[in-house]
């Protein structure tokens, strides 16, 4: 929220300075994001007199200005305004100055179509004045020429933007900020009771209190609706002291009626609504919208409504969408003559509904939503009352109110203790209540506890922790103690769950491997769910953002080979990434995975070593090293010659923990599945489901032995085997490796030949066994006898026989 400093001082009197005011609002929560000298910014720009505007000969929709900016000389200057016609006054910026609107600094001499232009007529946005970039600033016609227009317009001084958390909406008003300044002791707070007593009417209202029309089982957002009607006004610009302090904060002047409505909701935080009552056809009404109905905003843009936003209506439809935004169709304009105030009070939680359901961003929404006091209700109608008879006449009738108010009347048992404890801060009774005293709260009773009755306009205070906060704040937050934490005795205890230390383990082994995190949408298109074995209908989303991300992934390879392809289409051929996230296979809470999954894509990276050409084994050696660092060796579990249907056939296989527990899969993809992706060169992936690998066992560490290394030379053994084609690689060396347990050490395959000379169906499978002793060195016969056993148990597992 924006506030100059002089509009402060209506509602604050004191003698701070800008900075001690920024220090003391960060201190008591209210977070100051910017404070700007705006006078010292745009003191370069000066108001200037079009003297003529002609079409640009080269465009349809420049035009070529003359324009004098005071200095004795007509400027030519190029401007694109729609609204730019001769004799107009409007604001000029001179060659080197800098436009905060657009972050740049104007150049002298710039040709544009073929015309030179020295010079810019700048809109509100340009000066950072308000959002309104449709057209050039219009200035009136006594506007004095070559007067720098933050003379001219009064809205030098200092600017501040303050951040206000969702629970202040008492802090959305300027009276409010400066009432918590007060309340910190930075000044004292001018009372503006005078300006919200009643105002004498002149008889019944035109317009009856407004009926609320809902159904028992309906949404209801209005509480109380107060209105007044207020005969004879003179609509029309509204004073300058008025647009200023508008201007000043980023609003742009609208009319008198308009801007009293700003300004009292700016100033007071109470948003309120005009409507034009001749506008009005038959009797105005509060309901809920009918299906179908459609409000033609303020903002120039059509809403459709539903049966759960409240609209104040007439006979033909609805007026104004209630606490967001206004209907056109009532607007008041310069021909207004007869109006109908608004005043109202509402569900907070209701508008903030309504408000996502339209997206609606309005300062009446961002007011409401908030919770504006309930007793500025009637006072906030009597204020306004009071200005549009000061500013455009007229003749003020009977308060027109429907429905109650809803306040809460809180009291809490506040143990004085609590601020120690929460805290650390040592304060005496009689400080903690002078600070919840002078924030508006009613405190009484004696003892270590004392009852706290909550003001009006701070519904947010529900318990004892809010009054410590209050309390804090008004003392300030950088007189806490700062304490350091008691240090722990013995081991810590273990933090991290199983799924966290998983998903840690794994990032560390793949970036250590050579590959790329990416992170990718949770959601991918209806045709690559199927693809992948997802699509099912409860796992579509209601809201999809894109049509493209309409289906929770059932697997990460989706997003990581869109990747792949984005990199491609780009030149970058030799691709390596990973991404570890969770995977959708059901709408129930277990359906919801843990998966690790690598894309490995074009080639190996070519080094002295080697590299060259993908495979199928690049793929199951990442998938290798990641479950040896999550404790399982891939030679101890069942590797099954199955692909997943991503996979190459015969290019893939899955890992296993019986017959029903897969934890894994990896291969190559499938050439059509690659061409369907617009994928060039191998591209070979591997999934693993980390939820899927059970808990480790709790071993005994009592009676553990101590490692044992030999120190004798281990010795090796070649055997080559003449098997059919269709045995697996790995039943072989599992035969072997069980052949001796207590001297073989490892078993590796270092040779393959299929062809002429080993027979048609036949594979040649060359093996190095490694033995180790360990008691005592291997005499001859020992290693025949080891050797014999290799074969006898390779040639029983897989019925092959030893290669002469």
């Amino acid at each position: 929220m924006k506030f100059t400093l002089d509009w402060l001082k209506d509602h604050l009197d004191t003698n701070a300075t800008a900075d001690q005011i920024a220090e003391a609002l960060t201190t008591i929560g209210l977070e100051v994001e910017s404070v700007d000298d705006t006078a010292k910014a745009l003191k370069p720009f000066v108001v200037a007199h079009v003297v003529s505007a002609e079409p640009h000969p080269n465009s349809d929709h420049l035009k070529v200005c003359k324009v004098d900016a005071g200095t004795g000389t007509l400027i030519d200057v190029v401007c694109g305004a729609p609204n730019a016609v001769t004799g107009m006054k409007s604001v000029f910026a001179f060659p080197g100055t800098y436009i905060p609107g657009k972050d740049f600094t104007l150049k002298e001499g710039v040709t544009i179509r073929g015309q030179v232009s020295n010079g810019m007529l700048c809109s509100a946005m340009e000066l950072e004045l308000s959002n309104d970039h449709e057209g050039i600033i219009v200035l009136p016609d006594d506007a004095p020429v070559g007067t720098p227009y933050v003379d001219y317009a009064g809205i030098g001084g200092v600017l501040f933007d303050i951040s206000i958390t969702p629970n202040r909406g008492d802090a959305t008003g300027i009276y409010g900020v400066a009432r918590d300044l007060a309340a910190y002791g930075l000044g004292e707070l001018n009372p503006t009771n005078g300006y919200m007593a009643p105002v004498p009417s002149q008889g019944p209202s035109p317009i009856p209190p407004l009926p609320q029309q809902f159904g028992p089982d309906e949404p209801k957002a209005i509480r109380k609706f107060a209105g007044r009607y207020i005969g004879g006004v003179k609509n029309g610009p509204s004073p300058e002291w008025l647009q200023s302090r508008l201007r000043a904060v980023g609003l742009r002047p609208i009319n008198a009626l308009a801007d009293i409505t700003n300004f009292v909701s700016q100033g007071w935080g109470r948003p309120l609504h005009a409507y034009d009552a001749d506008k009005v056809t038959g009797t105005m009404l509060l309901r809920n919208a009918r299906p179908g109905e459609r409000l033609d905003g303020l903002d120039g843009r059509e809403h459709e409504l539903d049966a759960t936003m409240c609209v104040i209506a007439d006979d033909i439809g609805p007026l104004c969408l209630g606490g967001i935004l206004g209907g056109e169709r009532s607007s008041c304009t310069d021909e207004t003559v007869n109006l109908f105030m608004e005043c109202a009070s509402w569900d907070p939680q209701e508008v903030a509904r309504t408000g996502r359901k339209t997206g609606i961003v309005s300062d009446a929404r961002y007011r409401l939503e908030r919770s504006v006091d309930p007793a500025l209700t009637e006072p906030g109608l009597e204020l306004a009352t009071r200005l549009v008879m000061e500013i455009c006449g007229g003749t003020p009738m009977d308060p027109a109110i429907s429905g109650e108010d809803l306040f809460p009347n809180t009291v809490i048992d506040f143990p004085l203790s609590e601020v120690r404890r929460l805290t650390g801060l040592e304060l005496a009774p009689e400080r903690i209540g002078e600070h919840l005293t002078r924030l508006g709260f009613t405190v009484t009773g004696s003892g270590t506890t004392v009852q706290v009755a909550m003001p009006s306009w701070r519904p947010d205070v529900t318990q004892k922790a809010d009054l410590v906060e209050e309390v804090m704040r008004m003392e300030g937050v950088n007189k806490v103690p700062l304490d350091p934490l008691p240090r722990l005795s013995g081991v810590a205890p273990r933090m991290l769950t199983t799924i966290q230390s998983r998903r840690r383990a794994t990032k560390r082994v793949l970036a250590a491997r050579g590959l790329d995190e990416a992170v990718t949408w949770s959601f991918i298109s209806e045709a690559e769910a199927k693809r992948f074995g997802g699509g099912q209908p409860e796992l579509k989303l209601a809201n999809a953002i894109a049509s493209d991300l309409s289906d929770m992934r059932p697997s990460l390879l989706p997003g990581l080979l869109a990747a792949v392809r984005r990199n491609e289409n780009r030149g970058f051929r030799d691709l390596a990434i990973f991404e570890v996230g969770q995977v959708f296979l059901s709408d129930e809470p277990e359906g919801q995975h843990t998966y690790a999954t690598a894309v490995r894509a074009g080639s190996l990276p070519r080094t002295w070593q080697g590299g060259g050409t993908l495979s199928v084994f690049d793929a199951k050696a990442d998938l290798a090293a990641v479950l040896d660092a999550l404790g399982h060796d891939i030679d101890k579990l069942q590797v099954v010659a199955e692909p997943p249907a991503w996979s190459h056939p015969g290019r893939g296989g899955r890992v296993q923990l019986g017959p029903t527990n897969v934890i894994a899969w990896f291969g190559e993809l499938h050439p059509a599945w690659a061409a369907e992706m617009d994928l060039t060169g191998p591209v070979v992936a591997f999934e693993l489901d980390l939820d899927a690998i059970p808990e480790a066992r709790k071993k005994a560490t009592k009676g553990k032995p101590a490692l044992r290394l030999s120190d004798l030379m281990p010795l090796e053994r070649d055997f080559a085997f003449l098997v059919d084609r269709g045995v697996p690689a790995a039943t072989l060396l599992r035969a072997a490796r069980n052949a001796d347990k207590a001297l073989i050490s490892d078993v590796d395959i270092f040779d393959l030949f299929e062809g002429a000379g080993v027979g048609e169906g036949k594979k040649s499978v060359a093996i190095r066994v490694t033995l180790q002793p360990t008691d005592k060195t291997l005499t001859d016969e020992e290693i025949e006898k080891v050797g014999a056993a290799i074969v006898a148990a390779v040639s029983k597992a897989t019925g092959g026989t030893l290669r002469g």
